[in-house]
């Protein structure tokens, strides 16, 4: 064969190949991926004449002899159906053995190798780290039970240690454990709480790349003056002391060199583990852990964002701060690793005196609290690290990577949960916190109303320790299968995270007590006599335009049901979604119905002896049956497809 007709015949297949592949995908009415049904053609196509030839054979059509017209029509139609139907079949038993998603396709599976590469990777350093610093042992399970005070603060100086050396993702979890005294022991608490300000900073030499790069220029022509040394080093970044040109002292926090991989590497490994365990345990679903590591993933994002930090501190600072005072940044300086913002003098809030403690906490709870609860807008990561006590004696906020945000009804929500815990009303609080949560459909809400009945007579009770506080309520949370929203879990762990922090300013704090005044004083601002008229003129502002067109309404309906004329019309399925539900459903019987009635006519007419014989010893009843068994096959392989990705779906 020369090479035109090679050509020719090559192309002539490729067009039958699309042609079949086309036909097979409109007959099962169900989208595949080309790769599969290229697959499935190709098979097909290279199946034919095994499959075929022995079915030809049968009914004489390869003897030599030639078919009347009639005859060879009909078998032209089921030589065509079963080539359609050869792929129709290879891809129905691909769509149940193997769905679509369950393996990736090519460009899925070379970017999931080099992930896998690059994770493996990861996963060795941080195991590295582990075994530099003696926790390899307990990596593997095989760690031995430390009981005395020594054998702990030396284990926890080594996690600290090798939380430090992982990166930003480990220092945060780092912070996030040293503010948990009710999880951890104290001597872990307190050396891990030295992630929160004792990190160990980048050199000069690659801060300064990252200045010139994000400035537009020498660090020298942006600033009066310039501290290399930096003040303090956190997690993500570290922050210089400086001077503008205008006289203005400032406070420049730099980004360290080198941290978003690493951060997406990090990031990457926390949603997997969290999908694992949401889809292995029962206490992973019911958290919705899948949910929190995506929320745990956009604070970390946004926290690498400085132009983020920047609006969040205007947004924070745009209401009244009271007895505690925000940074102001300087926007035209602020960029993406860059944030530069006013000095606040002081010192660490850890050394508050004793007698300074108690007051600082009541701030900062109010300040917390009314953010949360009046403003909408609060700071998600309270923890020492990022507080001041300033020299007038007053607390200063800083790192504003971290603020959640809470629309009109979650707020309002909150203070109704927070309003009934104060009254001590179980049914209050369950009403609230199932407005505050996603609501399941199958919940024993008298089962929850017990659970936070007690909850509240352990908890609220005069005396009584609030270390466990919130504890408890996540796993009131946990055991009734409450989905937490991310910007609800925001709330939790800002105030579990506050909790530490109190409990750290001032050792026997009364976070109830002081909670619960909150609560008293906010319901008097409530109800009291501006706030009651402002209340009720705007609830008659929205009701006057109904009340406007009632009378008229209720005339019609007095006058139609007078006369004999009322009626209600209801209509069936108004909904479009319903009705295409019906529609699909309707079709699947229908095509159910069709062929098994095709099968059945099929079989009557394979086993009906007689009948013209048109080819060998095939009658022309044999010969329509064959094309009927076919059409049953092909439309019951469209029923199959339909409903095996629907049950997916």
């Amino acid at each position: 064969m020369d090479l035109p007709t090679l050509l020719l015949v090559g192309f002539a297949t490729l067009v039958m190949i699309i042609l079949l592949a086309v036909v097979a995908q409109r007959l099962l009415d169900v989208r595949f991926g080309p790769l599969r049904t290229f697959v499935a053609v190709v098979l097909a196509w290279g199946m034919a004449q095994p499959v075929l030839g022995p079915v030809l054979s049968s009914l004489g059509v390869l003897n030599g002899a030639e078919p009347p017209p009639a005859a060879a029509l009909g078998v032209l139609l089921l030589v065509v159906m079963c080539m359609v139907l050869i792929p129709m079949v290879l891809l129905v038993l691909a769509e149940a053995l193997v769905p679509p998603g369950s393996v990736p396709g090519p460009l899925e599976l070379l970017r999931s190798v080099r992930g896998r590469l690059s994770r493996a990777r990861r996963y060795s350093q941080i195991t590295r780290i582990a075994i530099k610093h003696g926790l390899g042992p307990y990596l593997r399970g095989r760690g031995e039970r430390v009981e005395d005070r020594s054998g702990q603060a030396r284990l926890a100086r080594s996690l600290r240690a090798a939380l430090d050396d992982g990166g930003v993702t480990f220092v945060k979890l780092g912070q996030v454990l040293s503010t948990r005294r009710d999880l951890l022991p104290a001597e872990f608490v307190e050396e891990l709480g030295r992630l929160q300000d004792q990190v160990a900073p980048a050199p000069w030499e690659q801060i300064e790349p990252v200045l010139t790069r994000e400035l537009g220029g020498p660090v020298d022509d942006v600033f009066a003056e310039f501290g290399r040394t930096p003040l303090a080093a956190a997690s993500i970044g570290q922050v210089h002391l400086a001077r503008l040109h205008t006289g203005e002292s400032v406070v420049v926090k730099v980004q360290r060199p080198g941290i978003a991989a690493v951060v997406a590497k990090d990031l990457d490994i926390v949603r997997r583990l969290a999908a694992t365990l949401e889809s292995r345990t029962r206490w992973g679903r019911s958290l919705g852990l899948r949910d929190l590591a995506e929320g745990f993933a956009a604070a970390i994002r946004e926290e690498l964002d400085f132009r983020v930090e920047a609006a969040n501190m205007a947004a924070v600072a745009a209401f009244d701060g009271a007895s505690v005072t925000y940074p102001v940044p300087f926007g035209a300086l602020c960029t993406e690793r860059v944030l530069v913002m006013q000095r606040l003098r002081g010192r660490p809030v850890t050394a508050a005196t004793r007698e300074q403690g108690p007051q600082l906490a009541r701030d900062l709870l109010d300040c917390l609290l009314r953010q949360i609860l009046v403003e909408g807008v609060f700071h998600a990561d309270p923890h020492p690290g990022n507080l001041m006590l300033l020299d007038d004696g007053t607390l200063g906020l800083l790192d504003f990577g971290s603020v959640g945000r809470l629309d009109a009804s979650i707020r309002s929500a909150l203070q109704r949960f927070l309003l009934a815990m104060n009254r001590q009303d179980p049914l209050g609080v369950t009403d609230a916190l199932l407005e505050v949560v996603p609501r399941p459909e199958d919940i024993d809400e008298a089962a929850l109303e017990r659970a936070l009945g007690q909850f509240m007579a352990k908890h609220l009770a005069p005396g009584m320790d609030s270390v466990r506080l919130f504890t408890d309520l996540f796993k009131i949370v946990s055991v009734y299968g409450l989905s937490i929203p991310p910007e609800v879990a925001a709330v939790f762990r800002a105030l579990a995270t506050l909790e530490g922090t109190l409990v750290r300013l001032s050792p026997g704090f009364n976070l109830i007590g002081e909670a619960r005044a909150f609560a008293g004083r906010y319901l008097a601002e409530q109800v009291g006599p501006a706030t009651v008229k402002e209340s009720v003129t705007h609830e008659l502002a929205a009701l006057l335009p109904m009340l406007r067109r009632l009378p008229r309404r209720v005339e019609r309906i007095a006058s139609a049901a007078e006369h004999g004329r009322f009626a209600m019309n209801v209509r069936l399925l108004a909904d479009d979604r319903d009705r295409r539900f019906v529609t699909g459903l309707l079709h699947q019987v229908l095509l159910t119905v069709l062929g098994a009635t095709a099968g059945v006519m099929a079989v009557m007419l394979l086993g009906t002896e007689g009948g013209p014989l048109v080819l060998g010893s095939t009658s022309l009843f044999q010969l329509i049956g064959y094309n009927l068994l076919v059409i049953a096959s092909i439309l019951v392989l469209r029923v199959l497809a339909l409903i095996f990705r629907r049950t997916r779906e």
